[in-house]
C-alpha cells in the first residue's frame, strides 16, 4: 500500500519475506523454561513455557533452511549485582516476593555462564547466529540489537519466546518504536500466568500482527507465494 506517499507492507507474505526478516527468540533459557531452573524451583507452572519449545524449534529450523536471520536473546545478570538498579530490585520483589532468610539479598536468575543462563539445548544457537545479552526486559534497551538489524536491512522481526507479558511484550513495543514491523507468533510465546499471557495477546493484537507459527512456516516454505492478508485490512484501507 502507498499511504501519504510511503510504501507500507500490506500482507503477511510481504512482512515476513526472508530477505528483510529476522527471527527473534526471546530468553528461552533454562532458568525460565526448564525443569530444575530458577522459576521451576520457585514453584511456577512452566508447562506453557516448556510447551512452546517444540513449536519454536520448527520455526527455527525453517528459518535456518530459508536463510532468515536468527537472533537469540539472553537475559543476563551477574553474581555481583552491578546491573540491578533499585527499580529492577523492587520489580523482582513484587514478582517473587520478599526472600526468606538473610536480609538484603534476593535470589538470582540467569547468572552469566551458569546452566540456568544458557539457552535450552533444543534451540542452541549456531555459530553464525547472533546472541544478544540483555540486562533489562526489552531486547533493544542497552544492547546492539538495533544496529545488528539495521546493518542487515531488516524490516520485520518475527518474535517468539518468554514471557508474553514481560520480555516479549517489551521487545514488541520497542521494535515498533524503532520502526520495525513486529510479527508475534501466537503459539510460540508463553507465560507462567495464563491470564497475563492472554491479556498480553489481546493488547498486542490491537496494533500488531499476531499469527500462528504455521502461517509463517508455510510462507517461508512456499517462497512467499501464498497471499495471506493481515488482520483489519479492509477497515484500515477505508480509514486512511
Amino acid at each position: 500500500m502507498i499511504i501519504y506517499g510511503k510504501e507500507v507492507l500490506d500482507s503477511l507474505d510481504q512482512l515476513v519475506n526472508p530477505k528483510h526478516t529476522a527471527l527473534l527468540l526471546v530468553d528461552i533459557q533454562n532458568d525460565l523454561v526448564s525443569p530444575g531452573g530458577f522459576e521451576d524451583k520457585q514453584g511456577y507452572d512452566l508447562s506453557a513455557c516448556r510447551g512452546i519449545v517444540p513449536r519454536v524449534r520448527r520455526v527455527l529450523e525453517t528459518a535456518r533452511n530459508k536463510g532468515v536471520m536468527v537472533v537469540h536473546t539472553q537475559m543476563t545478570y551477574f553474581r555481583q549485582p552491578v546491573v540491578d538498579s533499585p527499580v529492577l530490585l523492587r520489580a523482582r520483589l513484587i514478582r517473587f516476593g520478599r526472600p526468606k532468610g538473610e536480609t538484603g539479598k534476593l535470589h538470582s536468575l540467569c547468572i552469566e555462564n551458569t546452566w540456568g543462563w544458557q539457552i535450552v539445548d533444543e534451540l542452541a544457537p549456531l555459530q553464525n547466529e547472533m546472541v544478544v545479552k540483555k540486562n533489562r526486559f526489552s531486547a533493544f534497551h542497552g544492547t546492539n540489537l538495533d544496529i545488528i538489524l539495521r546493518s542487515n536491512g531488516i524490516k520485520t522481526v518475527v518474535i517468539a519466546g518468554v514471557v508474553t507479558n514481560g520480555c516479549v511484550l517489551a521487545a514488541v513495543v520497542d521494535a515498533r518504536a524503532l520502526d520495525y514491523y513486529p510479527v508475534i507468533l501466537r503459539d510460540c510465546v508463553a507465560s507462567d500466568k495464563r491470564e497475563l499471557h492472554e491479556a498480553s495477546l489481546v493488547i498486542m493484537s490491537y496494533s500488531y500482527d499476531v499469527v500462528d507459527s504455521k502461517e509463517v512456516i508455510n510462507l517461508w516454505q512456499s517462497g512467499g507465494d501464498n497471499r495471506v492478508k493481515t488482520h483489519k485490512r479492509a477497515t484500515a484501507r477505508k480509514s486512511v
